[in-house]
């Protein structure tokens, strides 16, 4: 057998995992990286906006320029933007120039994700595929809870920088075994003739536009902006337009007729809700803690740890299961839907008495719930998929599924927003009630 190709693999996993541990990270650690550069609140919605539209456009472009300049040159790329724009951005001289790095690294990480599966779906034959997709779905599971603790740690510890310089060994690492690992393929200089130009410039002015305006919809108070009603115009008119164009055009980006495949569409858009759901599992007990309990990052970061390494438990178990010629996939994606509802069900009674312990059982859980989730979609999706198919089969899932982060983001933030004005408008009606009533005692003797 020859292990060149599973040593490409371990380089795509491990530039994945440079890629989210960089958008993650800086994610969470965006409040004191602002502070830290001197850069404003409104700066800053830009700072998240941009990465996300061009991760976005990335992963529906990834697969595309593989096919041209073949998987491993772009891959290498991806790489390269990611380290370059990753180490330049702490010494950037003005926002202008921070917006473009911080743009590029939204790129290569839009870049890598979908050639990790398509790596998984290329080298791995049947009886060991499952494998691979598990890798890929440590990019839902695994890394986004294990950044919280590399947060914590980088900033209380090491310092700002080190969210940024820490790809550098990664980088290094991944390229080594990619550049050694996955074989290089012709260029195909002739697809750039039958490249699908216009349906790229519609995905990005769509795609663009509607990251934007989901990012930027809580902050600017929605369709009072002429912002947002611009972005919700412009990505109404081209993401139907870009749909139909892919669905006629010869050599598209994607072909949305995949969806008509029933297992197919169903995880596609199965996944594309859960990701919704799994953020809001990761994220708000950690704002819970910080802001009720005054937690700091360093003691969070253990809910995280809880989350991340039970993956390397449950992963090896469901896929145990899911291998078994009698167990019908379906079931297991029902059980484990039981189970986040349960976990998100028993962490819903919290109240001011929780800390950190009391979410321990409910995240174990929801974890289990999450991967038997995750690699059941996965399975129903690619076993229904012909080899043939893959490099659309890529951009199909992970697009969709980095639009549901976006969308889960800008979810969040509605419902505190709102039920913040709720809470604020109630207490102020029962302060109003009673601010003019006479306070009456009992009558003290002087005497």
């Amino acid at each position: 057998m020859n292990i060149r190709p599973l040593i490409g693999l371990a380089g795509a996993i491990f530039a994945a995992m440079t890629v989210e541990f960089n958008n993650r990270i800086s994610s969470i650690t965006l409040v004191d990286i602002r502070g830290e550069m001197g850069i404003s609140v409104d700066s800053g919605y830009w700072v998240s906006s941009i990465y996300a539209s061009a991760m976005i456009i990335g992963m529906i472009l990834s697969t595309s320029w593989a096919v041209i300049f073949s998987m491993r040159r772009v891959l290498l790329f991806a790489i390269g933007l990611c380290l370059f724009s990753s180490v330049l951005i702490p010494f950037s001289p003005n926002i202008e120039i921070f917006y473009l790095l911080r743009g590029l690294q939204g790129l290569a990480n839009g870049l890598t994700i979908p050639l990790l599966m398509a790596c998984a779906l290329r080298f791995l034959g049947p009886e060991i595929r499952l494998w691979g997709l598990a890798c890929y779905a440590l990019t839902a599971t695994f890394f986004p809870n294990l950044s919280a603790a590399l947060a914590a740690f980088y900033l209380d510890v090491i310092g700002w920088k080190m969210i940024f310089f820490q790809t550098i060994p990664f980088c290094a690492l991944s390229a080594a075994l990619v550049y050694f690992g996955i074989p290089q393929d012709p260029l195909n200089y002739s697809r750039i003739k039958t490249y699908d130009w216009t349906g790229a410039i519609l995905a990005i002015i769509g795609l663009a536009s509607l990251s934007t305006m989901l990012l930027h919809g809580n902050h600017l108070d929605w369709f009072h902006s002429k912002l947002i009603c611009v972005l919700a115009l412009m990505s109404a008119i081209t993401l139907p337009l870009f749909l139909i164009h892919e669905w006629r055009y010869p050599t598209p980006l994607i072909k949305p007729q995949m969806l008509e495949i029933r297992n197919f569409g169903y995880a596609v858009i199965a996944l594309f809700c859960f990701v919704v759901i799994g953020m809001s599992t990761s994220t708000l007990p950690l704002n819970y803690l910080s802001a009720v309990h005054g937690y700091k990052p360093t003691q969070t970061m253990w809910i995280g740890l809880q989350i991340a390494a039970l993956q390397f438990i449950y992963i090896p178990i469901v896929i145990k299961v899911l291998n078994q010629a009698w167990v019908d996939s379906r079931y297991v994606h029902g059980f484990g839907l039981l189970l986040v509802m349960v976990g998100c069900l028993g962490a819903s009674q919290l109240d001011t008495t929780w800390n950190q312990d009391q979410f321990y059982f409910w995240h174990a859980i929801s974890c289990l719930g999450q991967t038997c989730v995750v690699l059941s979609l996965l399975m129903m999706g690619t076993n229904s998929v012909h080899p043939t198919m893959a490099i659309y089969a890529s951009p199909m899932i992970n697009t969709p599924r980095a639009i549901s982060g976006v969308l889960g983001v800008c979810l969040l933030d509605w419902v505190n927003r709102v039920r913040g004005e709720y809470h604020s408008t109630r207490l102020i009606e029962n302060t109003a009630q009673h601010v003019f009533q006479n306070i009456q005692g009992p009558v003290i003797n002087p005497l």
